[in-house]
């Protein structure tokens, strides 16, 4: 019972009034009902409402007072204006003030039951993100990995029980999904986490700057060489090597790198004798790494010796629940490097984050909060201070699904699916904004089978 929506409605007519309880009880909501204002500012001061559906015009006690005091009371409650069409405008400034909606009378019970329900996804969305604020106070500076997406949790639990063991890991997913943070959250759960830890990107170097950085060279192994360098592979010994964008490695360093996993030693450019290292590798790809071992570009051996056990991390698109987390994650993060009191993402804004794809995952959104945190001037961020191109477009990227490439047809039935969504099953704006007329749009929705009713 506790967890049902709770609706205070106020209306000076006791047959409006009866009927509004009436349906919001046949919805399933816990209601309180009142006819008068006052007693509805009383009973705001003693309990607390999801939703509060007003009449504007009443004696003693109008809706624009309930407004005010709802708002200082408990600004997450939704406030919905009944009202007749000789006050519409006093209605719109209602919400100007931070009124949700307004339905005028006579009212279509459809149209409240829909405004509704609208108002209280929008009271649930603030619920979550106020719970999400907590769970961030507890993320800070405890773990490495924001997700609350359950295979993201097996794939951590996983992790974590492998991390001690001392094995060889390729971790594989798209560019921008935390592959180095996972390295990193493995190298602190293992008996390696007093040990260093590197980094590097396998692509960012020519072959030879990449054979300097990771073997080192004697004094005098060739011009320039005037003191000796330790590689970054003996400089890690007693810790974890991170080989990101490990594909990319040339051949050359692909059988010195199988040898120091084999032997356990490297050698210096230029030195007679190997040295000892202690050293565990965690490689990284965002390409498939089988298909370059097919085309002869990457070692089969060096393959199994890396590929001890294999980690996939999903794109940030199959794990949308962790959209929002993350995004206060990165806010309270970027708030707090640019000494700036941003502290809530607007309705419009996480509803758009979550109908878009991020083809950039996780990076990408972090870059997107940051730049909200800089151009926000209040305490919270708004579409206007997102991307244009996110602004305008919710991008859909094309993804593989079970190794299957959507087909034209698949990708434009998905389309018409989501503009149809968007704007409520309006079949004259969606065949407006698919810039086609409504009876091609009829068509297509007999084509593939679509309700358009």
């Amino acid at each position: 019972m506790e967890n049902k929506p709770k609706v205070l409605i106020v209306d000076d007519e006791q047959i409006a009034l009866r009927n509004l309880e009436h349906v919001m009880q046949k919805e399933g909501y816990r209601v309180v009902g009142t006819q008068k204002g006052p007693n509805a500012l009383k009973l705001l001061e003693e309990q607390w409402f999801d939703i509060v559906l007003s009449d504007l015009k009443m004696e003693k006690v109008d809706g624009m007072q309930i407004l005010k005091k709802c708002k200082t009371l408990c600004p997450d409650t939704e406030v919905i204006m009944i009202t007749g069409y000789a006050t519409v405008q006093s209605a719109i400034e209602a919400m100007k003030k931070g009124a949700y909606d307004y339905i005028t009378k006579p009212f279509k019970l459809d149209e409240v039951r829909k405004v509704v329900r609208e108002a209280l996804e929008k009271v649930r969305l603030k619920k979550e993100n106020a719970l999400l604020r907590e769970q961030i106070e507890k993320y800070q500076g405890k773990v490495k990995i924001i997700t609350q997406d359950t295979n993201m949790q097996r794939l951590l639990d996983t992790a974590r029980q492998i991390a001690p063991t001392d094995c060889n890991i390729l971790i594989s997913g798209e560019s921008g999904t935390g592959k180095e943070l996972f390295a990193r959250h493995i190298h602190f759960n293992s008996n390696r986490t007093e040990g260093p830890f590197f980094a590097i990107n396998c692509g960012a170097f020519t072959e030879e700057l990449l054979s300097n950085e990771l073997f080192g060279h004697e004094k005098g192994a060739f011009t320039g060489a005037a003191t000796m360098k330790n590689g970054l592979i003996e400089a890690a010994s007693g810790g974890t090597m991170f080989l990101d964008e490990i594909t990319e490695m040339p051949s050359s360093m692909q059988v010195k790198l199988l040898r120091v996993i084999q032997e356990k030693e490297v050698l210096r450019l230029g030195a007679t004798e190997p040295v000892k290292v202690d050293i565990r590798f965690v490689a990284a790809t965002n390409r498939d790494i089988h298909d370059a071992m097919k085309s002869g570009r990457f070692r089969q051996d060096l393959y199994f010796r890396l590929n001890v056990v294999s980690l996939y991390i999903p794109p940030l698109s199959e794990r949308r629940d962790d959209i929002p987390l993350l995004g206060y994650y990165f806010l309270k993060k970027y708030s707090t490097l640019m000494k700036k009191d941003v502290i809530e993402l607007s309705y419009d804004v996480i509803n758009l984050l979550m109908n878009y794809d991020f083809p950039g995952n996780v990076r990408e959104l972090e870059n997107i909060i940051e730049r909200g945190v800089a151009l926000s001037n209040d305490n919270t961020i708004e579409i206007a201070h997102l991307p244009e191109d996110l602004k305008e477009l919710s991008i859909k990227t094309f993804r593989k699904k079970e190794g299957k490439i959507p087909s034209l047809e698949e990708q434009e039935e998905a389309y018409i699916k989501w503009v149809l969504k968007e704007v409520g099953g309006n079949k004259t704006i969606a065949a407006q904004i698919l810039g086609i007329d409504r009876v091609s749009l009829w068509r297509k929705l007999k084509k593939y089978g679509i309700d358009g009713d």
